[in-house]
């Protein structure tokens, strides 16, 4: 039996659960055992003595169901800041969410010293449009005060509602000014996983937003069509990718390495290790790659930038990553509810766990606006409570700092996107000192 089916369904996003919902993978659940053991027996007593008791003497009445969540939700509560319990209804917009289409204002959320901070507004969304920026602090969402016992679903069931209802978000952006009002219509969300074009004569580029069920497909289909325009080299974007199906983060990782080639295995508590390796050759050759990365890639995004790292195919480009390694599962319940637990851990081709710590760049590459962003609250997986302990070790990066303005002549690339202009110009030199390198080989012949 191999992982996936002693597990069950199994999951890969970010930490965060985000506004725009979660990702899965398809199957039939997990056959749950309850240890027979008698100390066990013995703390399930007291909990029924609990429950008796306010049943009978609570001065209102009391809805059993209420009550049963309420303690699933508080021993989960006690777990990882990714293990959770999902009710009936929050279960179903799981599994909707998995193939890019749900409702919401398009956030990405997290918890940091019992704050709602913005991860990141999702590309196009109404909280993009809108200009709520990463970093932001949501305090109010309506009438409702967020406070330290607020969960991130209960922030979720709060944001959501039906298409074209208005929703109000009170947000912080500095402690030394008012609160800003940002009034919201909620749309549905639909992601586009997989967006391409030709940035200049012989330089591809392509951003993927979310790993779900057609994005390795989606972008065999982006790589034909940019091979069909006759690149040379290419970037792929996973900036602020919160990750989403381990079996997409595998297939898309295959299009750039050979057959054969290991892309990530998972450890389990009993130390049992399943690994994914490459089932086809790559799409690209041995094309030039670029991988943009930011404190905004997450889970799935780390799998396949780790990969590429490890294996030497890729460049790794931007600032550091979110650092989330490890592995949720869903479990399905007999009600239609479900829990997510963290079941395993993660590690690149060499072993590395990049829980707490992330992919560390070939090259960091600081934003323009990096100031702005200093002063507000990024966060990564190590400033969430309750996370699990790192196993990293800190990379040796080359830094390079923020440049005022653009200085080439490429009017696609957006003037303020500086990791992406390193990027191009990167390949140019590539491409430069390949020919160099042709021509000596040539006189030297």
């Amino acid at each position: 039996m191999n992982f996936k089916e002693r597990v069950g369904t199994t999951l890969l996003f970010m930490a965060i659960i985000g506004v725009f919902g979660m990702s899965f993978l398809a199957g039939k659940g997990l056959e749950t055992r309850v240890s027979a053991e008698t100390d066990d027996y013995e703390e399930l007593k007291i909990f029924t003595e609990v429950l008796s008791s306010l049943q009978k003497s609570y001065v209102e009445p009391i809805d059993n169901k209420e009550l049963i969540y309420g303690a699933i939700k508080g021993m989960l509560n006690t777990l990882d800041a990714h293990s959770s319990f999902m009710p009936p209804s929050i279960y179903k917009e799981m599994q909707v969410d998995t193939r890019g289409e749900f409702g919401g204002l398009g956030l990405q959320i997290g918890i940091k010293e019992n704050r709602l901070v913005v991860v990141a507004p999702i590309e196009g969304t109404p909280a993009d449009t809108a200009g709520i920026k990463a970093g932001d602090i949501i305090l109010k969402v309506g009438d409702y005060e967020f406070t330290k016992e607020t969960t991130l679903l209960d922030a979720v069931s709060r944001m959501r509602g039906p298409k074209g209802t208005e929703v109000i978000l009170t947000v912080e952006r500095d402690a030394k000014t008012d609160p800003l009002i940002f009034t919201l219509l909620r749309a549905v969300i639909r992601i586009k996983s997989v967006k391409s074009k030709v940035l200049e004569p012989g330089v591809g580029y392509i951003r993927i937003t979310q790993f779900q069920e057609k994005t390795s497909n989606d972008l065999r289909t982006a790589i034909s069509k940019l091979k069909g325009a006759n690149i040379h080299s290419l970037i792929l974007d996973l900036r602020n990718n919160p990750g989403g199906l381990l079996n997409s983060a595998v297939e898309v990782s295959e299009q750039f390495l050979e057959s054969g080639k290991m892309i990530v295995s998972i450890k389990s508590r009993d130390g049992r290790k399943d690994e994914y390796k490459a089932s086809r050759s790559n799409s690209i050759g041995e094309m030039p790659l670029i991988v943009l990365v930011n404190e905004g890639s997450a889970s799935a995004s780390e799998i396949v930038s780790g990969a590429l790292q490890d294996w030497r195919r890729a460049v790794i480009l931007g600032t550091q990553t979110f650092g989330k390694g490890s592995v949720q599962t869903i479990l399905p319940l007999s009600d239609g509810s479900a829990l997510r637990l963290t079941t395993a851990k993660y590690y690149t081709p060499k072993g590395r766990s990049i829980q707490n710590r992330g992919i560390d760049p070939d090259i960091v590459v600081v934003p323009a606006e990096i100031n702005e962003i200093k002063d507000r609250s990024i966060i990564r997986e190590k400033d969430l409570e309750r996370h699990l302990e790192s196993e990293a070790q800190p990379g040796e990066p080359i830094l390079i700092p923020p440049t005022e303005g653009s200085t080439g002549p490429d009017r696609v690339i957006e003037q303020e996107d500086h990791q992406l202009r390193k990027a191009v110009d990167l390949l140019k030199s590539w491409k430069i000192f390949k020919g160099i390198d042709s021509r000596l080989s040539v006189k030297k012949g």
